[in-house]
């Protein structure tokens, strides 16, 4: 089956009026023509005035919740191959038939509603409440007092909380205990360097009371200092203990800190939780601020503070941003952002000496010569595992620190499974090698397989990493993983904001990054979830030097790289970056790099 997308299509039909409301608010209402949708297409339709996604696949039709659960994407601007619907901005994918959460970053499914066809017209059937909410929560099974088995999770992150809801949605009626040393439910981290006005309970993933009503126990201010393995049982900072019959690890990492001489003044700051970032942007507020470390942290730090802070500073050992991840290409479209927002880099430079007046913090000395006023300072210089209180066990843990583990998430210690930032893991788009991806999505992922092995059900990972940095109202989206590569190919264009790179290892794309071009990665992501391989040839051809007919089929087909149906893109309201490319190829050509 061809992929196709329509740049430009009509206004999303008018809904029809509600042709019946039963006692349980239920409304049916007429949607639309049933020739108004293609086959593969998404359309967004109203129903008694709320948004509702109507899919045609295979010509059987689904009506769905139109938003992401995640941060409310329009998911009729996503990815479509066969039944796995994937969102344009984070990632996470839905079964269209279902509603059910197929990867993460959201945490719940989205409503289903019944579609009927008669004389050509399509009709929506759905209860009021599901229309207003555009989410749904998985159901789960309730705490039995009769099952002792314990599952302790160490963490208190999305990998933690992850695990938790599987081991209940999969049935488990036994005790689960979240401990953290943390004094608050898990949260969205990535908010902190993106919206650091926001209250700690404005990023709360889950409620308090949410956990309660699942018999998941949440204990804060409870950090582990030991691990008997033997035993089976791990000790706390305050002296108490806990037994377990399965174990998860997953304390996530640190902020490394800063080994320079007054490091140790006041106002140097990492930020690690909710009260870090209210805190620095209450320092930094009308003062100067430097930032050390071109990070994703850093950065987006430096957006968020560049019109609050007196001035913004960054100091970096590199020649760009993040160029270790996202390369020069990338980092280089960063930092001009910023610097157009009167951000200063001070680039290929270390910080050599903070100094300072009555122990606050008042200039920042670098390697180059130069001083910077720095009445607060930030530092994103990379993360270290919370992995310290496992020294001296039989765990195995690599050079930095990070536990080793499985597809399964199993350690080498039986019983034993650890996730999300603490481990290394097999990464199938570097040829299975171990590493460490620090995303959420991963996180969220890893501590959903080791729930289904710590019930004894047998399941691998298998994932494409996605990850995203905002800045100044504007979105990097990055999905695979790029690590060690060795050339690029970039379509579109670099100085105006709108491009798709790919990142070549071997030959082949391992990666993809872009601004302004949504849903590509999205679409790219798929491809690459697959199994199937997109040739730095194919990736510096693109879409655009395809025949029309073939467009992406080329990269999903039995004549190209995959014998899975095709993904299929949204029916937009509006042209998008993505089909222009993909319809007359105004991306340009590629342009290698490296």
């Amino acid at each position: 089956m061809a992929f196709r997308l329509r740049g430009q299509s009509p206004e999303p039909p008018m809904a029809g009026p509600a042709t019946g409301m039963g006692g349980d608010d239920t409304v049916t209402a007429e949607v639309c023509k049933e020739g108004d949708i293609g086959d593969g297409e998404l359309l967004e339709v109203m129903v008694a005035g709320y948004p509702v996604l109507l899919v045609r696949n295979k010509k059987q039709f689904s009506a769905l919740g139109s938003k992401c659960p995640h941060y409310g994407a329009p998911l009729s601007k996503g990815v479509l191959r066969g039944e796995r619907l994937r969102c344009p901005w984070h990632g996470s994918c839905f079964n269209i038939k279902t509603g059910d959460i197929e990867e993460y970053p959201a945490l719940d499914c989205l409503p289903c509603f019944k579609v009927t066809v008669e004389d050509g017209k399509v009709f929506v059937t759905a209860k009021k409440k599901d229309l207003e909410s555009s989410r749904r929560v998985k159901d789960t099974s309730m705490r039995c007092l009769l099952n002792y088995d314990t599952m302790l999770l160490l963490g208190g992150g999305v990998a933690a909380l992850a695990c938790a809801e599987t081991l209940r949605q999969e049935g488990f009626t036994g005790r689960i205990i979240m401990a953290t040393k943390e004094n608050h439910v898990p949260y969205d981290k990535s908010k902190l360097s993106k919206q650091m006005n926001l209250k700690a309970e404005d990023a709360y993933l889950r409620k308090p009371e949410f956990l309660s009503a699942r018999g998941i126990e949440m204990w804060t201010e409870k950090e582990a200092v030991s691990v008997d393995f033997q035993k089976q049982k791990v000790r706390f900072m305050d002296g108490s203990s806990q037994k377990y019959h399965q174990l998860l690890i997953a304390t996530g990492s640190h902020s490394s800190y800063l080994k320079v001489p007054g490091a140790d003044l006041q106002n140097v700051c990492i930020l690690q939780t909710p009260e870090d970032s209210r805190k620095i942007l209450e320092l930094a507020t009308g003062r100067n601020l430097v930032i050390v470390g071109a990070s994703f942290i850093g950065m987006e730090i430096a957006a968020f503070l560049s019109d609050k802070a007196g001035a913004v500073s960054v100091v970096e050992k590199k020649e760009f941003p993040f160029q270790h991840a996202l390369g020069p290409e990338v980092g280089g479209v960063a930092m001009k952002m910023l610097q157009n927002n009167g951000v200063k880099f001070y680039m290929e430079t270390e910080l050599r000496e903070l100094k300072g007046k009555d122990g606050k913090v008042t200039e920042a000395v670098l390697s180059s010569g130069e001083n910077i006023p720095a009445d607060v300072v930030v530092v994103g210089i990379g993360v270290v595992p919370n992995s310290t209180f496992l020294k001296g066990t039989s765990i195995a843990r690599d050079d930095s620190s990070a536990i080793l583990v499985d597809l399964h998430m199993r350690t080498n210690i039986p019983n034993v499974f650890a996730a999300g930032d603490v481990v290394s893991f097999p990464v199938e788009l570097l040829g299975w090698e171990q590493s460490s991806i620090h995303h959420q999505q991963v996180a969220e992922a890893h501590g959903h397989i080791a729930a289904f092995n710590m019930l004894k059900r047998e399941k691998k990972l298998h994932i494409v990493p996605f990850f995203w940095t905002r800045m100044l109202g504007k979105s990097i989206r990055y999905a695979g993983c790029g690590k060690g590569y060795t050339d690029t190919v970039v379509k579109g264009s670099l100085e105006q904001q709108k491009f798709l790179i790919f990142y070549i290892r071997d030959g082949f794309v391992t990666a993809a990054a872009s601004l302004n071009c949504d849903p590509m990665v999205s679409l790219i992501a798929e491809v690459l979830y697959s199994g199937k391989q997109i040739s730095k040839e194919e990736a510096e051809q693109g879409p655009a030097g395809l025949d029309k007919r073939r467009t992406l089929r080329s990269w999903g087909s039995a004549e190209g790289l995959s014998r899975q149906k095709q993904p299929h893109v949204h029916r937009s309201t509006s042209p998008s970056c993505s089909s222009r490319w993909l319809l007359a190829g105004s991306l340009g050509s590629a342009h290698r790099s490296r």
